[in-house]
């Protein structure tokens, strides 16, 4: 199957982080991570035995590799339990292989008066509910862009639109409940353009989008509408992400005959690692990779360098957003964030019982109302709390606070005057940021040895 024949049109996801390895791979999860690879990363028959058993040691590590590094997971090769998860997750049918949010060679439609018709209805929704459904995912799309719709009745309209099952007419059936969601076709001539919905897997409120119809591949951006996996999205409530803003724009360009469309409040804004401007949030390792927390989302660093770019709460639903502070305990296998006055404890995803405290549980005074910045040296098991520019010295073994404390930050770290607004551990140095600058220290001797840009770590 070509690239850029086939597509769909789904939406974002929920992840977990741990990672472990499952224990004796099944039978039948070992079936399932095959016909996954087959199906969305060209992974190819073999029919000869010694063939076969070369590729198990090649190709299949490989394309489990290539879909690992396309969801930002950690790069092994091998079945773990984040992967195998993923795999299970109801999806669209087209394979994630594609490098750039529009196919390879950038199919679009010459044209930007396009017809559609609704070749069939589902018996899970009236017709009336069919058609709105319809007309509310296409002008997503023409908010944006210079595309108008109209539907027609009869004759082939630009987009056909179908409901089926199984086998229904193309080279690629559906496979039941909980498996392919729908597939599209990019822009072409006779099928392209059409768009299949799978009967067995209705979704009674779903957003019938259709950026692979006008030539959108699918996005690697968790939260984007062109991530590949499916959640529920509310059509009512739904504002297209910048992601795929940017996208579709590059194919059509700007709707120029509305006023420019502001985001809604409501749906949060990509923090872009590159902004000259940035100020981040929290940073903090979490089992051999580091985290850079903004807003709502956070980037992902793993040991290799690859970065992935994430919402919060699909890492840890029970975590608030716009943190102020984060640090891991590695000797606890404990995650903490810090908002406000409150302090939430996780391990891996799941939240510790007891949790969210205040931060009178560190010994704090209750004069404080936010720590800016947190990091925890595990050779001396002492927590550092940063409020503003003065900090202290949390003893995690005693669960108390070391005396002498608070002290300004400069008496600690020399040529740090500003206010500490993050800070983590990284290779022996000790690394506080402060606005849009980052300053690193020796751990032990915390003598000053360079500044920084805030986005040092980040791909920019």
């Amino acid at each position: 199957m070509r690239i850029h024949s086939q597509s769909c049109f789904l939406a974002s996801l929920v992840l977990v982080i741990h990672a472990g390895p499952i224990s004796q791979p099944s039978d039948k999860d070992e079936a399932t991570a095959e016909h996954y690879l087959k199906s969305f990363y060209n992974l190819t028959d073999v029919t000869d035995e010694t063939t076969a058993v070369r590729r198990e040691a090649s190709q299949l590590t490989e394309k489990m590799k290539e879909m690992q590094k396309f969801f930002g997971f950690k790069v092994t090769g091998k079945l773990d339990k984040e992967t195998m998860e993923m795999m299970k997750k109801p999806r669209c049918g087209v394979p994630d292989v594609a490098a750039y949010s529009t196919f390879e060679g950038k199919p679009k439609w010459q044209t930007n008066k396009l017809t559609y018709r609704i070749v069939n209805y589902t018996p899970d929704m009236s017709v009336a509910e069919v058609d709105e459904s319809m007309e509310k995912a296409l002008q997503v799309w023409a908010k944006v862009t210079p595309l108008k719709f109209t539907c027609i009745n009869r004759g082939t309209a630009d987009i056909m639109i179908s409901f089926g099952t199984r086998y229904h007419g193309d080279a690629y059936p559906f496979d039941g409940p909980q498996g392919t969601l729908a597939h599209a076709f990019a822009p072409s001539p006779a099928i392209g353009g059409d768009a299949h919905f799978d009967d067995d897997d209705f979704q009674k409120f779903f957003i019938l989008v259709f950026g692979h119809s006008l030539g959108l591949s699918h996005s690697n951006v968790r939260g984007a509408l062109m991530f590949p996996t499916y959640s529920f999205t509310d059509p009512d409530r739904f504002s297209l992400p910048s992601d795929d803003i940017r996208g579709i724009q590059s194919l059509y360009g700007p709707n120029r005959d509305r006023t420019p469309i502001h985001p809604d409040p409501k749906v949060p804004t990509t923090p872009n690692a590159c902004d000259p401007n940035l100020i981040l949030d929290a940073v903090t390792t979490l089992r051999g990779e580091t985290m850079f927390f903004k807003d709502s989302f956070f980037w992902r660093r793993s040991p290799s360098r690859s970065v992935a770019q994430l919402p919060i709460k699909s890492f840890w639903a029970s975590a608030p957003d716009n943190i102020d502070a984060a640090y891991e305990d590695l000797v606890q296998d404990k995650l903490f964030f810090f908002k406000g006055k409150q302090v939430w404890a996780f391990n891996g995803i799941s939240l510790v019982p007891g949790y969210p405290k205040t931060l009178s549980s560190f010994g704090l005074p209750s004069s404080v109302r936010k720590v800016s910045a947190a990091v925890h040296v595990r050779s001396s098991g002492k927590t550092l709390l940063f409020i503003d520019k003065v900090y202290y010295s949390y003893d995690a073994r005693a669960k108390k606070m070391d005396r002498g404390y608070p002290q300004r930050v400069e008496s600690g770290f020399s040529e740090m005057t500003g206010v500490v607004t993050a800070a983590h551990i990284s290779n022996g140095y000790i690394y506080l940021y402060s606005g849009t600058n980052v300053y690193e220290f020796g751990l032990y001797s915390k003598k000053y040895l360079r500044e920084l840009k805030n986005n040092f770590f980040l791909p920019c």
